[in-house]
């Protein structure tokens, strides 16, 4: 991969200046300026993929613009509480940030508890706009039909696994499992040959947050051929055989022993052990995960290992017997937002264009591994010849799905985490988690939005 030393920083599309990329150091000044548009950002683990970039475009952006400052707010959390956090943060004029990154399948219930304002009036007017690709527009978009952030990438999920381990326990090296049942025999196969080995990580329980929720159960569930939500109806999903079958997997998998042990697996820093000891150390086989794994391991990295992609092989998620399509993903995003107490909306403006302005989200696409929701960024040379995942991970978006894109869905993720919690610790047989969760959705969403689908 060749690392860009450079990044462009646009005001409203109309100027362009070059700035070198800052790499290491905290981007934050020791007295906040009143004046400075402040960004929020998550900032966990050993990862700087976000934090050297942002340092970079506000070098760019003050140098573009003088006078204007941007100030950096990294706010240091896992997942849930980065969520939280930011919230709280957003909830009063005093605190709030300007520009936040927001997770799309918050948008909606930030816009009803008031803490975003719409920037249609700013993308009327903004050229590049039309880059972007309509399903990323439609990620951003809120049930009043306005357009609350701007994209930076998307991601897709599937199945990572060792080759060597692989190769070791006497299993093909191009591992294309074509069921549960087929990944439940090579997990199996795995324990057998290689003792010390963890077969499989699967996010469960609260503390893994989102991740839990999509790259855990969702994954297994949507390959059902079932959903959370139908919105045609306006219907949530309950008493769903499929939901008790998801879980079922889920209880095999922690019961048989071939997942790790519940300690780590409901530990907050879960994800950064996988991505960053126990992937590159070979203690773990298959990691049923996202895109953007590899992005930890670029020399921009959190956690660079170059042996990497002789080492790691892909295979798409299968469905629960192969049927519908045979391969199941879940695809996701993150943006740019301004929050509805912005002290300039003009200057909130301006550093949210040249966040996502061609150059700077060809630099970040690269080196966080982002699938490209920028049409000219998806098909730029440098970007498509960035990571050799990418041909996979892209063509996984025609059986790709997304979460429900309403104000339930938060609370929603938060009784599935439960539900996966209970039982892969063995305090609910899968009936008992599969009721709690029907009866805590009845409860946030009224009975009379909820059907078996």
């Amino acid at each position: 991969m060749r690392r860009r030393t450079f990044l462009t920083a646009t005001g409203l599309g109309a100027g362009t200046v070059l700035g070198t990329a800052a790499c290491g150091g905290d981007s934050q000044s020791g007295d906040s300026d009143s004046s400075a548009t402040k960004v929020a950002y998550q900032q966990w683990g050993s990862g700087t993929v976000m934090k050297d970039y942002l340092t970079g475009v506000k070098s760019a952006y003050e140098s573009a613009n003088p006078g204007k400052t941007m100030e950096l707010v990294p706010i240091v959390a896992s997942e849930n509480d980065y969520y939280t956090k930011l919230q709280l943060m957003m909830r009063s004029p005093r605190t709030s940030p300007d520009v936040v990154y927001e997770d799309t399948f918050l948008i909606n219930s930030d816009i009803t508890a008031g803490y975003l304002q719409p920037l249609d009036s700013f993308l009327g007017n903004w050229e590049e706009w039309n880059q972007f690709q309509d399903v990323a527009k439609g990620a951003a978009k809120a049930a009043d039909g306005k357009t609350y952030g701007v994209p930076d990438g998307t991601d897709t999920r599937a199945l990572w696994y060792n080759k060597d381990l692989f190769t070791q326990a006497g299993l093909s090296a191009d591992w294309k499992p074509a069921g549960w049942d087929d990944v439940l025999a090579a997990c199996r196969e795995l324990k057998g040959k290689l003792p010390n080995v963890t077969p499989i990580n699967i996010y469960a329980g609260k503390a893994a947050g989102e991740a839990a929720s999509m790259q855990g159960f969702e994954m297994i569930f949507y390959g059902t051929g079932t959903t959370l939500y139908d919105p045609d109806q306006d219907k949530w999903n309950v008493g769903s055989p499929e939901f008790r079958d998801a879980l079922t997997f889920l209880k095999t998998v922690y019961d048989e022993g071939l997942a790790p042990d519940p300690s780590i697996a409901l530990d907050a820093q879960v994800s950064t052990r996988v991505q960053e000891e126990f992937l590159p150390g070979g203690t773990l086989a298959v990691n049923l995960d996202g895109s953007w794994v590899s992005s930890t391991w670029l020399e921009t990295g959190g956690a660079p290992w170059p042996e990497w992609n002789d080492t790691m092989g892909q295979a798409p998620m299968p469905t629960r017997d192969g049927s519908d399509g045979g391969s199941i993903s879940m695809s996701g995003g993150w943006t740019w937002a301004m929050t509805k107490n912005a002290a300039n909306a003009d200057d909130a403006w301006k550093v949210i264009s040249t966040l996502t302005s061609f150059e700077n989200n060809l630099r970040y696409n690269i080196n966080a591994a982002a699938v490209a929701v920028r049409k000219d960024v998806a098909t730029d040379p440098e970007y498509t010849g960035s990571n050799p995942t990418l041909e996979f991970f892209s063509g996984l978006v025609p059986v790709t799905q997304y979460r429900p894109q309403n104000t339930d869905y938060p609370r929603v993720s938060s009784e599935i985490q439960v539900a996966m919690e209970a039982v892969v610790t063995g305090q609910a047989s899968v009936e008992e988690a599969a009721n709690a969760y029907d009866d805590a959705v009845k409860g946030i969403v009224g009975e009379d939005r909820t059907a078996t689908l």
